[in-house]
């Protein structure tokens, strides 16, 4: 099943969030209207676990400790879904991510109300327009 977030009309863009397995993958685009929305969302999911993966195609998991208006995130407790093509990082325990590199964000599925969600990017999308 698939959830999209309503487009916001300004930048001609949407950011789907897709349900894989279990857990929400979100997709951020950039701008700062945008950023400012996904920076709250992911405040409220501070201390849940999560699966971040980079640009690089590195996919790391951890727990979320912070992320700031940037999108730039904090996760401790971390471990790499394939420690064999990463060994360097299987002594890392705690890390920063520049938001620039995130491709995808994969949340817990029960963690996210995407009809709040929805509202939120419709919501966004209708103050763009005045």
């Amino acid at each position: 099943m698939t959830h999209f977030i309503s487009h916001l009309w300004e930048w001609s863009i949407y950011c789907p969030v897709l349900e894989t397995k279990g857990k929400y993958r979100v997709i951020i685009r950039r701008g700062y209207r945008v950023n400012m929305l996904f920076y709250s969302f992911f405040k409220s999911l501070v201390g849940k676990d999560v699966v971040v993966e980079l640009k690089n195609d590195l996919s790391i998991c951890g727990t979320l400790h912070s992320v700031d208006q940037y999108l730039n995130i904090k996760l401790t407790d971390i471990s790499v879904t394939d420690p064999e093509k990463y060994p360097h990082m299987l002594s890392v325990k705690n890390c920063f991510i520049r938001g620039s590199v995130v491709r995808y964000v994969q949340l817990p599925a029960d963690e996210v109300d995407t009809q709040l969600l929805q509202d939120a990017a419709r919501k966004e999308a209708m103050q763009q327009k005045q």
